[in-house]
């Protein structure tokens, strides 16, 4: 008797036959702009948290620091070095270098912002849209609040209001402030996008089928409602990520962002905004190309996997 080569594929493997096989991958193959945003953000991303091995130099280490080597044009420039491509800052720090560790807290802190609003704002449009009545009102009652207010001066006031309460906070606070400035500001689309789908789904057969059977309505929005409702929530964070990036960029440019001792994108803008009519254009053209970069590339990414989960489109 033959033996079997091919055993039965384990449910990890079958999921990722099915992914390759299925119409989003198709979609991605298909397009090239998807391929080159995704090529782009991924090259980022890589350097970003493996800063430590890819950077040329440590930017922030004071240590290997030469003053001497301030204001360095970029390479290819009259005056430039080939070990700083990108040339340097007022500081003798490499560009290229800080571009790569000010990428990974910029993304730290959009990423994490982006986590905590799809928590917040996904627990309380499921619960708006399943309970419905007073609780449903309030909710949506906050939520044309928040929005009646520029989401930027929103965070910029949070920001505010606890540099002043922690005026010696340790870098990590400060961070976490960061967070919540903006994840309070963004989880209001979240809340909306959820309770309308909520609403849909709470309807229908299996919703009805699971209440008959004496499932209670915490496991029903839990097990049930909450992984239907989770595609367009996909779609929103992708692009969701920019904005928050780009909301701490400049938060951080106007000097309420991320502290002086761990630069970030906006923070390198800002401080070579003050060389740019000197000359010295590239300390904040390096970061702001960078950031849009970045930005457009997750854009891209979002506004591709929105038209690949439509089934319309299809």
């Amino acid at each position: 008797m033959a033996v079997d080569a091919n055993p039965n594929p384990t449910p990890s493997a079958s999921a990722l036959r099915g992914f390759f096989d299925g119409d989003v991958w198709h979609s991605f193959r298909n397009s090239p702009v998807a391929m080159l945003a995704a090529a782009i953000a991924l090259v980022c991303l890589v350097c970003a948290l493996f800063a430590e091995f890819v950077a040329p130099h440590n930017p922030f280490d004071l240590a290997t620091l030469e003053l001497m080597d301030s204001l360095k044009p970029p390479a290819w420039v009259d005056g430039g070095e080939a070990k700083y491509r990108l040339g340097t800052d007022g500081q003798g720090r490499d560009i290229l270098s800080a571009l790569m560790y000010g990428a990974r807290i910029s993304l730290l802190v959009g990423i994490a912002s982006v986590l905590l609003s799809i928590l917040i704002g996904v627990s309380l449009g499921l619960l708006a849209g399943f309970v419905g009545g007073r609780t449903d009102a309030l909710i949506m009652r906050i939520c044309d609040v928040m929005l009646s207010f520029p989401s930027i001066l929103v965070a910029l006031m949070i920001s505010g209001v606890g540099r002043s309460l922690f005026p010696h906070a340790p870098d990590m606070l400060a961070f976490v402030v960061l967070v919540l400035a903006i994840a309070l500001t963004g989880w209001v689309q979240y809340a909306r996008t959820v309770r309308g789908s909520t609403l849909v789904e709470r309807n229908k057969e299996y919703v009805q089928a699971a209440r008959v059977i004496g499932v209670g309505s915490l496991r029903i929005m839990r097990r049930h409602v909450l992984p239907n409702v989770l595609g367009p929530v996909l779609v929103l964070a992708t692009i969701q990520v920019a904005s928050a990036i780009i909301t701490e960029a400049t938060l951080s440019f106007l000097g309420v962002g991320v502290p002086a001792t761990s630069p970030s994108l906006g923070t390198l803008i800002r401080n070579g905004n003050d060389y740019l009519f000197s000359g010295e254009w590239w300390i904040t053209a390096w970061p702001s190309l960078t950031l849009v970069l970045i930005t457009l590339s997750v854009n891209l990414l979002g506004d591709w996997l929105r038209d690949a989960l439509n089934p319309r489109l299809r």
